[in-house]
């Protein structure tokens, strides 16, 4: 029997790791939510993700680590989800209402606030949630510009100031109201009352104007008004 190519047994053993590091994250993420960092044991995460403890050190080597880590991996895949919900925006309103309403939808951001506080104590991990943060920015602003050219918007902050403006004010909003209880949709409407006017349509089509959800009935007459005159 010929032995076994070397590379292929590499790239089988890599695969194998980030499956297992991929359940591992899954399973922690579910249970950090559910019962907290002091809550959730090692045991625990083996447990749910069918692995061993011994695993879960040698792939993360401490809880406070994986836990900082599935925050992370969180809160991009929530970035990618709510870049997904706002696609198909017409108006500059719509695309900012898909946008608050995916980001308070799940506690994802509480967990990621979570991780932000520790790693206060804990140095050694604030570059994984510095890489996050950056990518949250820069992947906002690339979207955000996209759909400005696409559209023909006049934004009136710069995408980069935009979508650091968009996070930092949702991460406060959600943090608040997990802290006082509040539904989703008072954070949802919190949110866009934070933001308020993001951009402008600029063509017949998307007239529109961004509105303070506190002002929907004086909006909503506003834009009779402007539709009448047109």
């Amino acid at each position: 029997m010929p032995a076994p190519d070397p590379k292929h047994a590499v790239r089988a053993t890599r695969s194998a790791g980030r499956k297992m590091r991929s359940q591992l994250l899954d399973g922690a993420s579910r249970l950090f939510k559910e019962r907290g960092l002091s809550g959730t044991s090692i045991s625990d995460i083996a447990a749910a993700a069918d692995a061993f403890p011994s695993q879960i050190t040698y792939y993360f080597r401490t809880k406070e680590a994986l836990f900082v880590e599935a925050a992370c991996r969180d809160m991009l895949y929530l970035a990618r989800a709510t870049e997904q919900a706002a696609l198909n925006a017409l108006t500059p309103r719509d695309y900012t209402h898909a946008l608050a309403e995916t980001v308070t939808a799940t506690d994802t951001v509480a967990f990621f606030a979570e991780a932000l506080t520790l790693t206060r104590r804990r140095q050694d991990l604030a570059p994984l949630v510095e890489r996050t943060i950056e990518r949250l920015h820069s992947e906002g602003a690339r979207a955000y510009a996209g759909q400005v050219e696409r559209h023909g918007w006049r934004t009136l902050r710069a995408p980069e100031e935009s979508s650091r403006r968009f996070w930092a004010v949702a991460i406060g909003v959600i943090v608040e109201g997990f802290a006082m209880g509040r539904a989703a949709e008072e954070m949802c409407g919190e949110l866009l009352r934070a933001l308020g006017e993001q951009a402008t349509a600029t063509s017949g089509n998307d007239g529109m104007r961004l509105r303070l959800v506190g002002n929907r009935n004086r909006d909503t007459s506003a834009s009779s008004d402007e539709e009448t005159s047109s």
